[in-house]
């Protein structure tokens, strides 16, 4: 059950976090969105995002395989280098250590991301990770019919 419903009690946060998710759909490549939201999702135990995102990309024409290979990105086959480096960012970003996002996970993604895009997959990864804290605070709940 969930214990609160954010839009009705905080309306003008929950827009501005809108707002965010807004600008990362229009800035960012679909499928690597979806991607990165299923992971921060999975590694936040947002069983709400896990739902919507996997739902989202399979209706999207992703392949199911793909989505259950994000679980174990690292190891799967699926993946190009463009994807691998954005799963393993929103890994360091999600898991935000004492030490930060390491040097070597940074690099490798700058070397296929152009600055810009950089740029706009942080947001994205930012932006899944409130979601995930509202929802998974609130325990929000996916629907059990969809």
């Amino acid at each position: 059950m969930s214990r609160i419903d954010m839009a009705a009690v905080a309306p003008e946060a929950y827009r501005a976090v809108l707002g965010l998710e807004k600008y990362v759909q229009t800035n960012v490549d679909h499928t690597v969105l979806e991607l990165v939201k299923l992971r921060a999702s999975m590694l936040n135990g947002c069983s709400f995002c896990v739902d919507m995102h996997s739902r989202d990309a399979l209706a999207a024409g992703e392949s199911s395989r793909r989505l259950f290979a994000v679980a174990a990105w690292r190891e799967a086959p699926f993946f190009d280098e463009r994807e691998r480096t954005a799963l393993a960012l929103t890994d360091a970003v999600t898991r935000l250590g004492e030490h930060g996002v390491p040097d070597e996970v940074w690099d490798a993604a700058a070397k296929v991301w152009s600055e810009k895009e950089l740029a706009d997959l942080v947001v994205a990864i930012a932006t899944i990770n409130v979601w995930n804290r509202i929802a998974v605070t609130s325990r929000t709940e996916p629907p059990t019919e969809v």
